[in-house]
């Protein structure tokens, strides 16, 4: 069998269809990871639809169905509130954050156009006066709505591999 004979479409979606989205999904979420790592937060809402939902929550959680995790924001409303209690009122040590992205899989695209997609990602995280260790690691399992020319998110939800997560979690990652 040839490679081009493993290949599928996703699902409610052409393979041209699924080849065209996912330099729009790596623009994406390189533009994403950018913002983040830059730390203009203030800007992180915008990447959501107006009622869009950002959770992250361990892998175990996520097979098993379970919706707990340890951070869930569900519109602009709660996504900015998060932003200001990052700016405003928690206090922490100064860090960079750096955003490793691969593997974008389109999996499907639902009958109201919604784009399912799957990309793997590895935070980074480096205190000031500190060494640069593995914030996280897992996949974004993603929503995407068009929006123009461009896409946002109806729903990210960060799936992390580690049971041993740090004792906060100040950025999103």
């Amino acid at each position: 069998m040839s490679a081009a004979q493993h290949i599928h479409a996703p699902e409610g979606a052409s393979v041209a269809d699924s080849l065209a989205l996912r330099p729009l999904i790596e623009d994406f979420n390189a533009r994403y990871a950018y913002t983040l790592d830059r730390g203009n937060l203030e800007d992180w809402p915008g990447y959501f639809a107006e009622h869009g939902r950002y959770r992250i929550t361990a892998r175990e959680n996520a097979l098993a169905g379970l919706p707990i995790g340890l951070i869930y924001c569900d519109g602009h409303g709660m996504l900015n509130d998060r932003v200001r209690a990052i700016l405003q009122t928690t206090t922490f040590a100064p860090r960079y954050l750096s955003h490793m992205l691969s593997g974008v899989f389109v999996k499907s695209i639902d009958a109201e156009g919604v784009i399912h997609a799957i990309t793997n990602y590895m935070v980074l995280q480096t205190l000031v006066e500190g060494e640069t260790r593995i914030l996280q690691s897992g996949e974004y399992v993603d929503q995407f709505i068009r929006h123009g020319d461009s896409l946002l998110l109806k729903d990210r939800l960060c799936v992390y591999d580690s049971i041993m997560v740090p004792n906060s979690i100040i950025y999103p990652v």
